[in-house]
């Protein structure tokens, strides 16, 4: 005989364990109205965990790369073993050419004043009297007194003496009684005669080089019209 508690009534069904459970689990995964809170029923939008993870995923995080380890510059490995860098031995080359350039080669006329005469000036001269037509020149080199009427007492002097009979007996003298190309320097010539003037000679030049002595004598000489077509 069945129970008569599990009808209410005749006709009637009672509600089974599934209705009766039905409201408890949806009050458990109900979200609250306080306030949000994450809960374990699985959503359509969720990603899944072991696809995040996976190694294939491209958001993965990928290891970050290790910089190579650099080298020490030559400069900083020399100043740890105590020697100096490339850069001071650069910095020295400068220095040495221009103390180079300061040391310049002696020129000729720094030379003593006998060998600068005889070595450079007479070749020099010979040349250029030579160019202006004068082929039977005849210079000499010699300390002796001054051939001036009014100077026989004057005390001797180193000289260059040039003569050549073109015309006559023409003769000149260059005197430097100083014994220095860049001191007092005098002129005197003739023609068969003794010479009575003695005439300064490149007073106004303050330095005097072996091209200015040079054409200082050939331009006094032209000037007396003894060269070319004079």
């Amino acid at each position: 005989m069945a129970d008569p508690t599990n009808h209410n009534q005749a006709g009637e069904v009672a509600p089974s364990t599934v209705d009766k459970q039905a409201p408890s689990v949806a009050e458990e995964h109900a979200p609250s109205t306080d306030s949000p809170e994450a809960t374990d029923i699985p959503t359509a939008n969720a990603p899944d965990p072991k696809a995040a993870n996976s190694e294939d995923s491209p958001k993965a995080a990928k290891p970050t790369a290790v910089p190579p380890k650099r080298e020490k510059p030559a400069a900083a490995a020399k100043a740890t073993t105590g020697e100096k860098p490339a850069a001071d031995a650069t910095e020295e080359k400068p220095a040495a050419a221009k103390a180079a350039k300061k040391e310049k080669a002696p020129s000729v006329e720094d030379k003593p004043f006998v060998e600068f005469i005889e070595q450079d000036y007479l070749p020099a001269l010979q040349k250029a009297i030579a160019q202006k037509g004068v082929q039977d020149l005849q210079v000499s080199f010699a300390k002796q007194k001054l051939p001036i009427t009014g100077f026989e007492s004057a005390e001797e002097c180193w000289q260059i003496i040039g003569s050549w009979s073109e015309i006559g007996k023409r003769q000149f003298n260059l005197y430097f009684p100083d014994e220095d190309i860049q001191g007092k320097k005098g002129f005197s010539c003739n023609e068969g005669k003794k010479p009575s003037t003695l005439e300064s000679f490149l007073i106004d030049e303050r330095k005097i080089t072996l091209d200015l002595l040079v054409f200082g004598l050939v331009q006094r000489l032209d000037g007396q019209k003894w060269l070319g077509r004079n």
